[in-house]
């Protein structure tokens, strides 16, 4: 049943993308994406605890016969990667109605189908074959929608810097192909070795190859101007299936391919935790200034992923430090966060599409849609945004709350190092949980609050279901989450040789590892909530009889001023964080003034601000500018003059009877 709903999902899609490109209005192209993604999260939930069956293909590539299987942490990913993917499909994007629909339908099938690929495929032929077909439907879906005029420059710095990445995975795969004698993941298994110097290399080279998706420096700096050429749509799809699929990658490779034991595996996880973490840091601040919905939700995407890759790094060294209690521990929590994400920031994304369908625009400024569309919407998005600023009760905190207990596990690694690459990590990761919660905050309550607005139209009746769904999902995973671990214990005894998710729970209550070191409950909270509320409710019922309340205007210096004109920006919420922290954001400000009627009349203030990239300037520049210079040297072997062209030919043939005389 199982094989044959992967069969499903994979056939709709296929059809679905030569579909989009034939039928003009793309009805039956989304319908059958729509249908692919239920036969997907279908198979998920039938697969939880054992994983897919293995499916050969009938295909050789090289020495490899291509298999499919998904295990259960891949299954986990995928299902809450294809959840918010569904409703996205079935609503109306950002493109418009007729070709731009197409090409975005196309787009998503083919990114689909490679992200599933990516979790399934067992041989590196395959695997990146598929990594490339993704990168080639995030593409088409930003070009194809049309949201923005030009997507094209933003589109090729994406590609470029994957492309720059799909190579570090081919050198790193190749190198342990030569050393394992197959391209089968199956034959790739170090683990049982102890750790060489080439360890470190083939991590890094995985690092920078999947963290290009992943968001790892300097690789999150093309996040925001891809997503800002899309639609929210695309950045769920992004954010979501993509973004778990690389991590599900970079995971593999680690905890599967390389070694647990010695010194260099031990060293190489703390590298990996250390980057993650930098990463995270200077993504949520970045996120922290953005103006733009897609913007600043793309790279708090990175942040989260980042922060997933350092609990990953934090699992190696965990195993490197013979704690696989500990070990799995953090393995299990990277899949909670990356659930929790996936379903919070999906919720996000279609309110960010529903914000622009309102007003025009992606724009972070008051516009009081919150009031003025349905009380669903309205708790669908406090729900995500909740979850992404790890407020409880909601899947963002307990996730971020099981990352803290598992780091304050490293204080029982017995190697120095290690432990003070675990607290660093947790001061990291602390800095970035309270930046996460101001950008949060900017962005719920400037974004959707305010006095009023004065547009006439409001979010459909789909659209706010949807994101109550969404919402509503995320506190469903929080609340459920002592059963929906159960989906992971195969997993984590496969991988780790020991049950974790056991030991994560002890009734209604969430652990780690022991009862006795912490605890929460959500599912007590919520049960616990709707009683307490009671006391302010009271409150509020009987003050009424005794006070009268009075709406006043807010008080700006005494003088009537309009709300709406003295509203708090998103400019003037950053603005203290851009200031104290200015040595990293590099901000510059530019003031013009125009005058009428002489130098003492002001007409017009101009006032523009940004915050400067980091590796924009110092590293990705000169590399264009080196590549263009060496462009142009070449450029000149286009002559057009033939004898130049037979004075090149008879070099090469003076070359190639040198080689042949003199080389044994």
């Amino acid at each position: 049943m199982q094989a044959d709903l992967l069969l499903a999902m994979a056939l709709l899609w296929i059809a679905s993308a030569l579909l989009a490109l034939l039928e003009w209005r793309g009805t039956l192209a989304r319908a059958g994406i729509a249908l692919g993604c239920l036969a997907g999260i279908a198979s998920a939930l039938a697969g939880f605890h054992a994983g897919s069956p293995s499916l050969p293909l009938g295909v050789h590539l090289s020495d490899a016969a291509v298999e499919f299987h998904l295990s259960t942490a891949a299954l986990w990913l995928m299902f809450f990667g294809l959840v918010p993917v569904f409703l996205a499909v079935l609503l109306r994007n950002g493109a418009a109605v007729g070709w731009p629909t197409r090409r975005w339908l196309a787009g998503v099938a083919l990114t689909l189908l490679g992200a599933v690929g990516v979790l399934g495929l067992q041989d590196a032929i395959s695997f990146l074959i598929a990594w490339e077909v993704m990168s080639l439907g995030g593409a088409a879906m930003v070009l194809g929608e049309g949201v923005s005029e030009r997507p094209g420059r933003p589109v090729l710095f994406m590609l470029s810097l994957l492309e720059v990445g799909v190579v570090a995975i081919l050198l790193a795969l190749l190198l342990i192909a030569s050393r394992t004698g197959s391209c089968e993941f199956a034959t790739f298994s170090l683990t049982h070795t102890v750790s060489t110097p080439g360890t470190l290399l083939f991590a890094l080279l995985l690092l920078f190859g999947f963290g290009a998706k992943l968001g790892i420096l300097p690789f999150y700096e093309w996040f925001p101007a891809a997503y800002g050429s899309g639609s929210g749509a695309t950045g769920l799809v992004f954010s979501g299936i993509v973004l778990n699929a690389a991590f599900f990658a970079l995971s593999r490779g680690i905890l599967e391919w390389f070694p647990r034991t010695g010194f260099w595996a031990m060293s190489s996880a703390g590298v990996i935790v250390l980057v993650g973490v930098a990463s995270a840091i200077l993504a949520i601040f970045n996120a922290f200034q953005e103006e733009d919905w897609r913007r600043m939700l793309s790279l708090s995407s990175a942040e989260n992923a980042c922060v997933a890759v350092a609990v990953l790094g934090a699992s190696w060294l965990f195993l490197a430090c013979g704690l696989p209690e500990q070990a799995a521990l953090a393995w299990v929590v990277c899949l909670l966060h990356l659930a929790a994400h996936s379903l919070a920031k999906g919720t996000l994304f279609l309110t960010a599409d529903g914000v622009n369908s309102v007003t025009g625009s992606y724009t972070i400024r008051q516009t009081g849609l919150l009031r003025n569309n349905s009380a669903a919407f309205g708790i669908g998005a406090l729900f995500a945004a909740m979850s992404l600023a790890a407020l409880p009760p909601q899947a963002g905190f307990v996730s971020e709350w099981y990352i803290f207990q598992t780091l304050f596990h490293g204080m029982q690694v017995s190697v120095l190092a290690a432990r003070l690459t675990v607290t660093i990590a947790a001061a990291g990761l602390a800095l970035v949980a309270a930046v996460a919660l101001a950008t949060f905050a900017k962005l719920y309550g400037i974004g959707l609050l305010g006095d009023h607005h004065t547009h006439a139209r409001h979010f459909s009746a789909a659209r706010s279901t949807s994101i109550f769904l969404l919402g509503a999902l995320v506190l469903a995973l929080a609340v459920g989450m002592p059963w929906w671990m159960h989906a992971l214990a195969a997993g984590s005894s496969a991988a780790f040789g020991v049950n974790a998710t056991a030991d994560m729970r002890s009734g209604w209550l969430l652990v780690p590892l022991s009862n006795t070191f912490a605890f929460i409950s959500p599912t007590k909270m919520i049960l616990a909530s709707p009683v307490l509320a009671l006391i302010p409710v009271g409150l509020f019922l009987l003050s009424r009889r005794s006070l009268r309340f009075r709406r006043v205007p807010v008080w700006s210096g005494g003088r009537q001023e309009d709300a709406r004109r003295i509203a708090t920006t998103s400019l003037a919420f950053s603005n203290a964080l851009r200031t104290f922290y200015g040595f990293i954001y590099g901000p510059t400000h530019n003031l013009e003034r125009e005058y009428d009627h002489g130098p003492y009349f002001v007409k017009r203030l101009i006032f523009n601000q940004e915050v400067a990239p980091i590796f924009g300037p110092g590293l990705f520049s000169p590399i264009a500018r080196a590549v263009r210079k060496l462009a142009e040297a070449v450029s000149k072997l286009q002559s057009g003059y033939l004898n130049f062209y037979n004075a090149l030919i008879g070099l090469l043939l003076v070359l190639i009877l040198a080689l042949a005389l003199f080389y044994r």
